[in-house]
């Protein structure tokens, strides 16, 4: 009677690693590999279990389908256990463009309809055009974007459309980095980047037409 439970747990000890290192690696989509997402499905007690082991919990949105690794030590953690997951800060161009898309999802949600988000990569560019500095070189300016598109694709928050470099899809895994709170500041630090940008526009005015 015992053969068919260790044939039962070695199969799902065998499942469980490209599951685990997936996850280590980053976020596991249902859409990408809907197998591998129903075996992580059936399998989330063992993989909590085992990466709390290493200090990281197993987070899972079912209805969105994906998950993902959060980091477990801090301040409050008992246990000296290294973070694997750390926390990587953002420059201030990487920060804005994930809000602005997270905003774009949050719109695109709120008219209904696909619940894949696919951006041009022009609009991106536009979105971003007007918290940049100006410059006249649209060519380097573009490649600054693509640049900081690159750093926002690493994070997994978005992907390139296979054939269609100029197709960007914004992935669900945003909604749970930034939540409405966060998007809502950083909605009150857009305001008021864009009444110190008008206010030095203003004053350059002035200047170049001999005012006080």
């Amino acid at each position: 009677m015992e053969e068919p439970t260790n044939a039962t747990e070695s199969g799902e000890a065998n499942a469980l690693s490209p599951i685990v290192v997936k996850l280590l690696k980053g976020v596991i989509f249902e859409q990408d590999d809907p197998r591998l997402w129903q075996q992580l499905l059936h399998l989330q007690p063992r993989i909590r279990d085992y990466v709390a082991v290493m200090g990281l919990a197993l987070r899972v949105d079912e209805s969105e389908g994906y998950a993902w690794l959060t980091s477990e030590a801090g301040e409050d953690s008992d246990a000296d256990i290294p973070q694997l997951m750390p926390r990587r800060p953002l420059s201030y161009p990487v920060s804005l463009l994930i809000a602005l898309l997270r905003r774009k999802l949050a719109e695109a949600d709120t008219e209904g309809g696909d619940p894949r988000l696919i951006l041009d990569r022009e609009d991106i560019v536009n979105m971003m055009r007007t918290f940049l500095p100006e410059t006249s070189n649209e060519a380097k300016l573009v490649d600054r974007i693509d640049s900081h598109l690159n750093n926002v694709e690493k994070l997994g928050f978005i992907r390139r459309l296979k054939g269609q470099k100029d197709k960007i899809e914004v992935r669900r895994i945003i909604k749970a980095y930034v939540d409405a709170q966060w998007l809502n500041e950083f909605d009150q630090k857009l305001q008021a980047y864009r009444e110190h940008v008008a206010a030095d526009d203003s004053d350059a005015s002035h200047t170049d037409n001999g005012t006080d």
